[in-house]
């Protein structure tokens, strides 16, 4: 399988040949270098992200031993003790009982409430890039706009969130296939430093509670005055900006560079900015931010007459299920008058983007403030790809305006 590689360079540029290959040799594939199962089809992916002989955790119902994997390194553990109390590395009845616990506080209308804030930054972030006269999209926009909605979300004090990009980057290096050693150290060492802080930060809101999430997060509980634990809390904040900005950082700087390639498609949404919300969603379908969504296989399943056993892991490949042709008619054409679109780039089932609203919000807000005030935006330069695979985003977008 020479074309599905996710360390080469060429194979990171543009993925999405490799996948055509894959759907069409099959529904599933053993891959050796990273003992996964890989699941091409949109069908598939579709159906199994809802399969509850699937999880993202097997802890809740084996042991290491039973499910014959190796327990992490000791020196990981506060990494592996952050990321397995959030509820995206959670199943039922865990996940539940924390989704609906932050639902009470990420609700609705807490989303709707920072729309006008969100525009404003976006607003003030574009204005500057064009005082500038260009700069570069990724670090002068795409970046900063939702880490400091997050931040402002969950209660965090604008002098306080210079380190959150760089923890979240460091931490979200443990998702990329075979993390080395070192990508684990930093993962560790931010892993330690964020949950101490936000450790600080939940005790100063017991004593004096605000109308941000973390007070929010604080209050909630059930009827039986079931609430977060405080390491909940803490895994919980931390998924939310991880999972809230890495996406929408990385949908932002692969929908422009699209937009770039396809002059005709850009020009068309100069021409009318009605097509925004349309355009946000074929930008992300187009060039998936999250790649491969893994799950465990907690009882046996079968896929084309080929059987998974227990054990095994799945890579469900998101970037080829939305290029799938037997769903997306031209799927390797970027149309942003798209309307028959479901892509999964923001996951299903239990685990679907508790966010998604908010990203969106994002994604047009940025989009909207670029249109406005930069209406002669244009490259400048070949970016870089970061060499990332799951994770699929640019180490920068120089732009001239």
């Amino acid at each position: 399988m020479a074309a599905f590689d996710p360390w080469s360079a060429d194979f990171v540029a543009d993925p999405y040949p490799a996948f055509a290959e894959l759907r069409a040799r099959g529904r599933v594939h053993y891959y050796e270098p990273t003992d996964q199962w890989l699941v091409p089809h949109h069908a598939d992916v579709s159906a199994l992200l809802r399969d509850r002989r699937l999880g993202r955790t097997y802890r809740h119902r084996f042991t290491h031993e039973d499910f014959g994997r190796t327990p992490p390194p000791p020196e990981h553990e506060p990494f592996h003790t952050l990321n397995d109390h959030g509820m995206l590395d959670l199943e039922p009845p865990d996940h539940t009982r924390i989704r609906r616990l932050v639902s009470k506080a990420f609700t609705p209308r807490t989303v709707e409430r920072l729309r006008p804030y969100v525009h404003a930054l976006a607003d003030g972030l574009v204005a500057r890039l064009v005082a500038a006269g260009g700069g570069d999209l990724l670090t002068d926009v795409a970046e900063p706009l939702p880490v400091a909605v997050i931040a402002e979300m969950l209660g965090i004090p604008e002098s306080d969130r210079a380190p959150l990009r760089p923890w979240s980057a460091d931490i979200c290096g443990m998702y990329e296939l075979n993390p080395s050693g070192e990508t684990a150290a930093k993962a560790v060492r931010a892993s330690l430093d964020f949950s101490d802080y936000l450790r600080g930060l939940i005790a100063a809101r017991r004593a004096e509670p605000g109308d941000d999430l973390i007070s929010g997060l604080i209050a909630a509980h059930d009827g039986d005055d079931d609430r977060l634990t405080e390491q909940e809390m803490i895994s919980t904040c931390v998924l939310l900006l991880n999972a809230g900005h890495e996406a929408t950082v990385n949908a932002t700087v692969n929908g422009w560079l699209a937009l770039f390639r396809h002059p005709d498609q850009l020009a068309a949404l100069r021409a009318d900015h009605s097509l925004i919300p349309s355009a946000v969603e074929e930008l992300m379908r187009y060039d998936t931010p999250l790649q491969l969504f893994e799950r465990w296989v907690l009882d046996d399943i079968e896929i084309d007459g080929t059987t998974i056993p227990r054990g095994a892991e799945i890579a469900m490949l998101f970037g080829s299920a939305n290029h799938d042709p037997a769903v997306f008619t031209a799927p390797d054409r970027l149309d942003l008058t798209r309307r028959d679109n479901p892509h999964i780039s923001f996951s299903a089932g239990i685990h679907y983007c508790i966010g998604a609203p908010l990203a969106r919000i994002e994604l047009a807000a940025s989009m909207t403030a670029l249109l406005t005030r930069a209406p002669a935006l244009t490259l400048a330069g070949e970016p870089k790809r970061r060499p990332n695979f799951v994770m699929r985003g640019l180490k920068a977008l120089h732009v001239t305006t």
